[in-house]
């Protein structure tokens, strides 16, 4: 009986963690199978919204410690990727000459609100990657850029495929990887520069079949 009570409160965070992961795995096998072979796309890709929402939420409620230090972060995430966007839409100074589609849902001033949401998750994804590597604050900066930057590479080829956004010519210009890596550079220093507790089991997974997914979407549509 005493061995049974004292696994009893490592048990339940395993299940919880088990059942996360399978949500995660759900919402996108289910999109993918939906995009891949599907022949009414428009189905799958107006739930794109609520999978970035409920995947935000699962690795929110896998981060031990929601200090100020941790909200801050969020925030200051979520305005420069936002920024960035409305001057790259607005202007072409930044990435290049491109608009938004429908799918990321309502717009603000031409920029869907989640792009800021997705600038949060791929820069907490990665961060929390480098964050396990035994590096320098730099080097996990640096390394944490290039994952973020490696998950553009694999989105780019079917963003304008499925009404992500569109680029000027149907071609996407070399400076957006360029203008990603820095403004990846800058958000990792924020995220490596935090005091939150950085640690999340979800994250793995998340990161992996995130890119997969877009990966495999690229390879079915060459």
């Amino acid at each position: 009986m005493e061995f049974s009570n004292s696994s009893a409160p490592l048990a339940a965070p395993t299940s919880r963690l088990r059942v996360a992961q399978g949500l995660v795995l759900l919402f996108h096998l289910t999109g993918f199978v939906g995009l891949a072979f599907s022949q009414d796309k428009s189905f799958y890709l107006k739930y794109t919204p609520l999978t970035l929402l409920l995947t935000a939420g699962l690795l929110l409620a896998f981060q031990p410690e929601r200090n100020w230090s941790f909200w801050l972060f969020v925030l200051q995430t979520f305005l420069l990727g936002f920024t960035a966007e409305f001057v790259g839409v607005h202007t072409g100074a930044i990435f290049g000459s491109y608009t938004y589609g429908a799918t990321l849902g309502p717009k603000y001033v031409e920029v869907p609100w989640l792009i800021g949401l997705n600038w949060v998750v791929v820069t907490y994804c990665a961060g929390m990657l480098t964050s396990y590597l035994p590096l320098p604050l730099l080097f996990r900066v640096l390394v944490g850029a290039a994952l973020m930057v490696g998950f553009d590479l694999c989105l780019e080829p079917v963003a304008s495929r499925y009404d992500f956004w569109h680029w000027t010519g149907n071609v996407i210009p070399l400076r957006n990887f360029r203008d990603w890596f820095l403004l990846s550079l800058v958000l990792q220093l924020l995220f490596q520069r935090s005091t939150f507790l950085k640690r999340n089991p979800l994250v793995p997974l998340v990161y992996l079949v995130q890119l997969l997914f877009f990966f495999v979407l690229g390879l079915l549509n060459s």
